[in-house]
């Protein structure tokens, strides 16, 4: 192998996704490198299609390559260039694994995520928006239909138009607003993806529903750019994509160098947390007392609040706000206090450059040993650990 390998990156860099895995390959670089890397214009745009690019590319002399998943995989196969691709979906169990490593998503753990956020809020109807000719959407629609079914839910779930001049988005708009303004209220609704949030509430619009006071909207990827350019502000699932192209760099310079197939090794990107913005900002829930606990426990998580003052904040014993709390939560109020904390924590590990020190005193410890023997116990990772596994340190 050369002493700089030459490395093709095909991935796109206009969403979050593409820009977190190729900030992951810098910082591999960075330290490890260096590589000489080529990339192109967006791959399915590129004049003459991949086909054209590749023998371009072979005849630079490439190393190796990191892509999004393509129709001319088998052809790279037989070039022999060590490859890591960006795989829409997982094999699946009783298939042939793939012929390169891949890196994929952990569907399932993503929509745990995000039902559990939507359940939390209170909501008893929900709903699912996605794109019906993406596979790794079809799945994400069925690891939600899954979960809300084993906490008795039933899902909607939004059906595009065949044809496919009525999934321009000019015509889908006012279907999907027809299909908004029939769901029951008020609805928790997953979409696939933070692109597919922002069609919702901008078919939400059209049809008079409001967001979240009637559909409260998470999506997945985190993307800043879109989420906060939307109105309300989207909420999401965030992802350990950079961390997962740290790995498949690893993964690369080890293929590059031994040569030897490495099919069937997987990179999973995980989900970390959920970004809670305006979109699903709400508490749908029926008795006023437990939506006065729960908010005062959100507005007071940086206080090591106790479930007395939690009871004092209602009209409540604390024996009736416990029993009307697990009713409503499924939970207790002090199981409900201690999720919350965690959270917030493993959202300031992840998105802030705060030291543990730092982190500690923002949530009212006297101590950072005290803050991480509590998220150990809630995570059973220290939080330096949580924070190497979500990103970057």
């Amino acid at each position: 192998m050369a002493e700089n390998p030459k490395v093709l990156l095909l991935i796109e860099s206009s969403r979050e996704f593409g820009r977190a895995l190729l900030t992951g390959v810098a910082d591999y670089t960075r330290f490890h490198g260096p590589w000489s890397i080529y990339t192109s214009p967006p791959f399915f745009k590129h004049p003459g299609g991949n086909k054209r690019l590749l023998a371009r590319m072979k005849g630079i002399g490439i190393d190796g390559i990191i892509a999004r998943e393509m129709d001319e995989m088998d052809e790279i196969k037989a070039m022999g260039i060590p490859a890591i691709f960006a795989s829409t979906i997982a094999p699946q169990k009783g298939l042939p694994e793939h012929a390169f490593p891949i890196i994929t998503t952990d569907n399932a753990a993503i929509v745990q995520m995000a039902a559990d956020h939507l359940l939390d809020r209170g909501f008893r109807h929900f709903a699912y928006c996605g794109y019906d000719d993406i596979p790794w959407s079809r799945l994400r629609e069925q690891c939600f239909i899954d979960r809300l079914a084993t906490a008795g839910q039933e899902t909607h779930t939004y059906a595009q138009p065949g044809a496919r001049t009525k999934r321009l988005w000019e015509n889908e708009l006012p279907l999907l607003a027809r299909w908004l303004e029939a769901l029951p209220k008020p609805l928790g609704l997953m979409t696939c993806c933070d692109d597919r949030s922002q069609n919702v509430v901008e078919a939400a619009k059209v049809a008079g529903v409001r967001i979240p006071e009637d559909v409260a909207v998470i999506g997945v990827d985190n993307d800043a750019l879109v989420c906060h350019l939307t109105n309300p502000p989207l909420s999401s699932v965030a992802l350990a994509t950079e961390r997962a192209g740290v790995e498949a760099a690893q993964l690369l310079d080890a293929f590059m160098a031994s040569r030897q197939s490495m099919a069937g090794q997987r990179i999973v990107i995980a989900p970390t947390h959920v970004q809670m913005r305006h979109s699903t900002d709400i508490l749908a829930m029926d008795d006023s007392e437990v939506v006065k606990a729960m908010q005062y426990i959100r507005d007071h998580l940086s206080e090591l609040v106790q479930v007395e003052d939690v009871t004092e904040a209602t009209c409540l014993s604390r024996r009736t706000l416990e029993r009307r709390f697990l009713k409503a939560v499924g939970r207790s109020v002090q199981e409900e206090i201690n999720r919350m904390r965690t959270e917030r924590i493993a959202q300031m590990l992840v998105e802030t450059r705060m030291s543990p020190v730092e982190i500690a005193l923002a949530m009212g410890y006297n101590s950072v040993d005290n803050m991480r023997r509590f998220f150990q116990r809630q995570t059973h990772r220290t939080p330096l650990q949580f924070r190497r596994e979500s990103r970057q340190p």
